[in-house]
């Protein structure tokens, strides 16, 4: 997930004129031969003019990731594809689509995981990432806890409130050296 986001942190701040991708989904991103994760399908992606810090458009991403701004007024901004992330992020680490039958209009993806996760990461996390016999089970835990508070930072309702991807990038780099110091490589 940091080769999404710094390729999404690429895309708003790698040139001078910040492209939002507007439909940042696990769809579009693909996997190279080596597993290194690469954006695709810029079909609705915006250009943002000089000056500009939000555009108006009819075009519609896909509903569960698209940013509350963006579904209900047609507002996209880089902070729309920060959301998008977010949304992702939750559906990597949980298993869980936002389009799941569970989560209705009251409780989307991003509250379920806003509730659940004060039980804790092993409770919602992919049952796949955490065995309770692994021997590392406490540093992955935290490490997961970490990326799922971040998650729910990206996907935070206001635009305002949401991370930079530049901020969302050195997290979790961090939050990879943490883990890296802490187990045993083969």
């Amino acid at each position: 997930m940091i080769d999404v986001a710094v390729a999404i942190e690429h895309l708003h701040n790698g040139h001078p004129t910040p492209i939002i991708h507007c439909d940042i989904k696990p769809s579009n991103i693909l996997l190279d031969e080596d597993m290194v994760a690469h954006v695709g399908d810029f079909g609705v992606a915006k250009l943002l003019g000089e000056g500009e810090v939000m555009k108006q458009t009819m075009t519609l991403a896909t509903i569960g990731y698209m940013a509350p701004e963006f579904g209900s007024a047609g507002l996209v901004s880089i902070k729309s594809d920060v959301y998008s992330y977010g949304i992702v992020l939750i559906e990597t680490f949980t298993k869980k689509k936002p389009t799941d039958n569970v989560f209705v209009e009251e409780e989307s993806i991003r509250h379920w995981m806003q509730r659940s996760l004060p039980k804790g990461a092993i409770e919602i996390a992919d049952v796949d990432l955490l065995r309770r016999e692994d021997e590392y089970i406490v540093v992955k835990v935290n490490c997961i806890s970490s990326i799922m508070e971040l998650a729910l930072n990206c996907s935070a309702e206001l635009p305002e409130e949401r991370k930079d991807m530049k901020d969302v990038v050195v997290e979790l780099k961090k939050i990879k050296q943490r883990l890296l110091n802490n187990i045993q490589l083969f």
